[in-house]
């Protein structure tokens, strides 16, 4: 038996290895900042308009602007939870958390804390036969 064959009921398969976030969790917080000013704004833009009937010129470009920005943080987030191989539970809370006021900050902060923290992922053997 050669050194390098796989032992009975190992697996063959190169161990998984846990990716470093870097630029995916830099795209993600610049992302996140963004959908939750462009809400804020958008929802301050409806509030004036809706409820003291003051129109706003802005109004149908800000709900533009805000669906094309949510539209690159949900690829940010997909980009993110694939590196660091989260829960899909996690993937959905996350993109849901671009259409709450106020709680893409509060994700972002979390996000960040857990990756800083080493929370950020599943616990990968490094090297064959390695225990996690």
């Amino acid at each position: 038996m050669s050194a390098t064959a796989p032992r009975s009921g190992a697996s063959a398969s190169p161990p998984r290895l846990r990716r470093d976030p870097g630029a995916s969790l830099t795209r993600y917080r610049v992302m996140a900042i963004a959908t939750g000013v462009m809400l804020l704004v958008l929802c301050v833009e409806m509030v004036l308009k809706y409820g003291f009937g003051i129109a706003g010129s802005v109004g149908t470009f800000l709900a533009t602007a805000h669906g094309w920005v949510y539209f690159v943080y949900l690829f940010t987030v997909a980009d993110l939870w694939s590196k660091l191989r989260w829960p899909l539970g996690r993937l959905v809370v996350l993109l849901l958390c671009g259409v709450v006021p106020f709680l893409s900050f509060w994700a972002e902060r979390r996000v960040v804390a857990d990756v800083r923290a080493g929370r950020s992922g599943p616990s990968v053997p490094s090297t064959p036969g390695a225990r996690a």
